[in-house]
């Protein structure tokens, strides 16, 4: 289910067909990260730099050279090394570079000040991204000072830089086939997780055990970590976006809002469930639960090719606001209220991002000033949601402490669109059946 290095080899020929005539194109791997002291982070890769390669190591650098005449592939990246093997594990060395990765030319990291300016001497033009990496932005300045030095002898030093990032977000923004059917397979493992937290939650039980629910189900399917810190806000923890501290106690009548998508390799999912802990809405979080679900309905419903990008989220905003207003937490004209943004206070957000790689992937969302219009490939989430903070006086009081969300992610196909994480319940009538069904199952 993973990409293969054909796929690969097709990308880097892809971008490699946009750049301009006489160019060359570094990309640095991610570097490694220190967690405290002498531990560091668990690796991964840099995104665009996976995406062009698959390869998982740090210490690395990517030269892409249009036309040359010994191979366009170029890797630098650390030498096999038994004794460090033994400490930290695999390497693949130049040699592995070449043959598992496809590498045409591949040599030592540490001789990549003597070869890399040889390979830049001559182009044109440089695509990289200064100002991303201020500490590699630094290499790369060396690099071309050094050919700079030597034009009194002939060398010819490339006289403009250009961002990669524009060429190669726009290809990431478009998924293969491949890509998306690792992605509908990291979608059905986080629906999964969010059945069986559904299933495991009760009153009493803290935050992270039910975060720990989502983790399992990850791992045992091999995701081998979340996509994103998972956000697990039982009660009025639910009203803040991006709430992580998930160490509260759930309470018996309070709702848990989850946002928690796993990372499959390298590709996210991204789900958001709100559900009660006791397995029973009561009146007003049904009421706000339902305007919320009808929101997500109608927003993928305007989801398909040749339709703009802000058009789901209209969509979305016109059901909420009218909900609210319905609700009696809003009063006045609809239009109006969206006009004066009168529902900033319960909906601070919009209503979906892409995804891919990253959780926010990249891609423009304006394209010379108007909204992007969706084509097949693309993948987006939609997520709505509704917040009543408990210290909104401008409200009642039965209906404040209570945050929802509904996430799923919707793959863009030629005649529609396809909702990737379908498996997990998100209709009232359907939650509460799957909680009071385990629930039986334990009591007998």
């Amino acid at each position: 289910m993973s990409i293969s290095r054909q796929e690969f080899a097709r990308r880097r020929r892809e971008l490699m067909a946009q750049m301009e005539e006489n160019s060359i194109a570094i990309l640095p791997a991610a570097p490694e990260r220190t967690r405290n002291r002498d531990v560091e982070h668990p690796y991964r890769q840099d995104s665009d730099f996976w995406y062009l390669s698959g390869f998982p190591e740090p210490e690395a650098v990517m030269a892409l050279i249009p036309g040359r005449e010994h191979g366009e592939f170029v890797l630098f990246c650390r030498e096999r090394d038994r004794t460090m093997e033994i400490w930290n594990g695999y390497r693949a060395g130049p040699e592995g570079a070449v043959a598992e990765y496809g590498a045409d030319d591949a040599f030592p990291i540490n001789d990549i000040d003597e070869i890399l300016p040889g390979l830049i001497e001559g182009r044109e033009r440089v695509y990289y991204d200064l100002g991303r990496d201020a500490e590699f932005d630094r290499h790369v300045m060396s690099w071309v000072n050094s050919i700079r030095a030597k034009v009194r002898s002939g060398a010819h030093p490339p006289g403009e830089f250009l961002a990669l990032t524009h060429l190669l977000h726009d290809m990431r923004l478009y998924k293969s086939a491949a890509e998306l059917k690792v992605m509908r397979r990291a979608g059905e493992i986080a629906a999964a997780a969010h059945v069986r937290a559904m299933q495991a939650v009760q009153p009493g039980m803290y935050e992270y055990q039910l975060e720990a629910e989502y983790l399992h189900e990850f791992m045992r399917n091999g995701a081998r970590s979340p996509a994103y810190p998972s956000i697990v806000g039982g009660g009025a923890n639910a009203c803040v976006l991006h709430y992580i501290s998930n160490n509260d106690k759930l309470r018996d009548g309070d709702l848990v809002l989850v946002d928690a998508g796993c990372e499959l390799h390298s590709y996210a999912s991204d789900i958001t469930r709100t559900f009660p802990v006791n397995g029973r809405f009561s009146r007003e979080q049904q009421a706000l639960y339902e305007v919320v679900l009808a929101a997500q309905d109608a927003a993928i419903a305007e989801v398909y090719p040749g339709q703009h990008w802000n058009a789901f989220h209209e969509a979305a905003l016109t059901v909420l606001t009218q909900g609210l207003r319905d609700l009696g937490l809003l009063k006045g004209d609809v239009s109006e209220l969206i006009d004066t943004e009168a529902y900033k206070p319960f909906f601070m957000h919009r209503t979906g991002h892409w995804l891919g790689l990253d959780v926010h992937d990249v891609g423009d969302y304006r394209v010379q000033d108007a909204w992007r219009v969706l084509e097949p490939g693309m993948v987006l989430t939609v997520e709505p949601g509704l917040y009543v903070a408990p210290d909104n006086e401008a409200v009642e009081a039965r209906w404040r402490g209570i945050g929802i969300r509904i996430e799923d992610d919707v793959a863009l196909t030629r005649d529609g669109h396809e909702v990737l994480t379908a498996d997990v319940p998100k209709t009232v009538a359907d939650i509460e059946a799957l909680m009071a069904g385990q629930k039986r199952q334990r009591r007998a």
